[in-house]
C-alpha cells in the first residue's frame, strides 16, 4: 500500500483506541451505574459498541503489522506498475477506460482504482504504451490497447472525484 494509505490506517487506529473506546467505555460505566443490566438496553448497546471497537482495532493492527509500503512515485512509469495510472482503448467498443493500480484497501473500482491483485491489473502489469491485452472474464473475453501510462497520487485523484460527486450533490 501507499505511504497515505498506511496513514489512514494508523490515523483510524489511533482515533478507535484513544478517542472512541474511552468515549463508549464511560458511556458503558453510566449505564452500568443505572442498575439492574439484565434489562439495561443502554449498557447492552455500549457493550456491543465495545466489541465491535475492538473487533476493528483488531483488524487493523493485524493490517498495519502486515504492510508494505511502497512509493510509486519513486517508480519509472514507462511499463505499467504499481500507482500506475492506464488510459486504455476497448478495442471491441473502441470505448476508453482509465484505471489506477492500487492496494487492496485503497482499491475502488467504481471510481477507476482497481486493486494490484485483481485480474485487470495482473493482465496489465509490465505492458507498455501501444502494447495490446486480452483478459478473460466471466462472460466474456475483452482486448485492450494501451494508450498512456502516468503517475497521479491516488489520493489527490480520490480528492477530486470526491469533490466532483459533493458538487454533484448542491
Amino acid at each position: 500500500m501507499s505511504l497515505e494509505g498506511y496513514d489512514l490506517l494508523v490515523k483510524e487506529f489511533k482515533y478507535l483506541l484513544e478517542v472512541q473506546k474511552p468515549a463508549v467505555a464511560e458511556e458503558k460505566l453510566v449505564a452500568a451505574a443505572q442498575g439492574d443490566r439484565s434489562e439495561n438496553a443502554d449498557y447492552h448497546a455500549a457493550k456491543e459498541k465495545l466489541r465491535f471497537i475492538d473487533k476493528r482495532l483488531f483488524y487493523l493492527n493485524s493490517l498495519i503489522q502486515k504492510s508494505q509500503i511502497i512509493d510509486p512515485s519513486e517508480f519509472p512509469h514507462a511499463k505499467i506498475n504499481f500507482g500506475s495510472t492506464v488510459k486504455l482503448i476497448n478495442l471491441d467498443t473502441e470505448k476508453e477506460e482509465t484505471y489506477t493500480l492500487c492496494g487492496v484497501l485503497e482499491s475502488e473500482p467504481e471510481n477507476g482504482l482497481i486493486s494490484v491483485h485483481s485480474p485487470m491489473a495482473k493482465a496489465m502489469m509490465g505492458k507498455a504504451v501501444n502494447d495490446e491485452f486480452k483478459i478473460q472474464l466471466p462472460h466474456a473475453k475483452k482486448e485492450y490497447e494501451i494508450l498512456e501510462i502516468s503517475y497521479i497520487n491516488i489520493f489527490s485523484l480520490k480528492k477530486n472525484i470526491r469533490d466532483i460527486k459533493d458538487f454533484s450533490f448542491h
